[in-house]
């Protein structure tokens, strides 16, 4: 996990004073990073009963996008508001830094849907519950959740302790 610890940089005062920002970008710069990053996200979960991956906006777009191309399955993408042509549904919850409002199209998911949900970051656990709480308004039913960054300082995992967690770099 050095190697992909190594493609992590610390951006201070970013989005505002105080905070650390994790930017992934050197990391989805190198290929094989990016590779390793997708193929250690989606390990624990081979063999198992997944039938989509959803992503948060933005970031867990690139990693959910690509794990669900490794595993086969469709992407399923949790849009900012207005973003989405079709009918939605939608989940508000506050952040460490403010608030904000997921949404999916109501037919996104089957109602026997087992959900894979990645993102980059784990941070307060805002954006997590809210995509778990919207993925099950949906009708289908969070399986893990999985990202590449966890700040264990934050506690965001409490958020999450009704589901499996794995996550790749521990701050």
């Amino acid at each position: 996990m050095n190697r992909l610890r190594d493609k992590i940089r610390d951006i201070p005062d970013f989005p505002k004073p105080g905070i650390i920002f994790k930017d992934i970008t050197p990391l989805v710069k190198d290929p094989a990073t990016l590779r390793l990053s997708v193929h250690q996200l989606l390990q624990p979960f081979l063999g198992r009963n997944i039938t989509a991956v959803a992503g948060m906006e933005a970031r867990g777009f690139i990693f959910g996008s690509l794990v669900a191309w490794e595993l086969g399955l469709p992407f399923v993408p949790l849009r900012k508001p207005g973003k989405l042509p079709y009918d939605v549904q939608s989940v508000s919850y506050d952040l460490e830094y403010g608030s904000a409002t997921l949404e999916a199209h109501i037919d996104a998911f089957d109602a026997n849907d087992h959900v894979l949900l990645i993102d980059d970051l784990l941070a307060s656990g805002g954006t997590a519950k809210a995509s778990c709480e919207l993925v099950e308004q949906l009708g289908a039913k969070v399986e893990a959740c999985a990202f590449v960054v966890e700040l264990d300082f934050l506690k965001g995992r409490e958020k999450l302790k009704d589901y499996e967690v794995h996550s790749l770099l521990h701050y």
